[in-house]
């Protein structure tokens, strides 16, 4: 794999855990956490919730555009860019024109929820809350996220068995 690869999913879907897998599996790569654009604004930060204000809505889109701007440098240094974030909805189908490198993967952890909230229950962080929850996000990904790029039942498979996985099934995931 070459390029950019975004790694999508709701909370807990185990996005961080893979991205990093696939990035150590590849020759030259880095794993770019839209997360960190997040938690870079020091002050006025708005969290992104149900029936959130315009001001949150333009924060997540500003992230996903600093990360698709981060993947883009990285591949034109060389580097296999491999973007990890929560892009559910509309806003899957506006991530591809915000990357100019050439190909682009997408690729979405869509474990059961029963598997999501066990994940859930077993990490140190807490991703839900303030008024997410994983029957509501799992909702979002199943019924308003278009079906582009490679989607993946993980809710059995280990990391490694999603890794190869990604790799086997990589001509499936290029969306661009």
């Amino acid at each position: 794999m070459h390029g950019v690869v975004l790694v999508t999913g709701i909370m807990a879907a185990g996005k961080s855990t893979v991205a990093q897998a696939l990035a150590e599996r590849l020759p030259r790569s880095a794993h770019v956490r839209g997360d960190l654009f997040r938690r870079m604004i020091v002050s006025g930060r708005e969290e992104h919730v149900p029936g959130g204000g315009p001001g949150a809505a333009a924060q997540l889109r500003l992230r996903y555009r600093l990360s698709a701007a981060t993947a883009d440098a990285y591949a034109e240094a060389g580097f296999t860019a491999i973007v990890q974030d929560v892009v559910l909805g509309e806003e899957l189908s506006a991530y591809p024109a915000l990357v100019r490198t050439r190909p682009l993967y997408v690729i979405v952890l869509a474990p059961r929820p029963d598997a999501v909230a066990a994940r859930e229950a077993e990490r140190p962080k807490t991703g839900y809350g303030a008024g997410w929850s994983v029957g509501l996000l799992d909702e979002a990904l199943r019924t308003r996220t278009p079906r582009i790029g490679l989607w993946l039942d993980t809710s059995e498979l280990t990391v490694p068995e999603t890794v190869e996985a990604i790799l086997a099934e990589r001509e499936r995931a290029r969306v661009v």
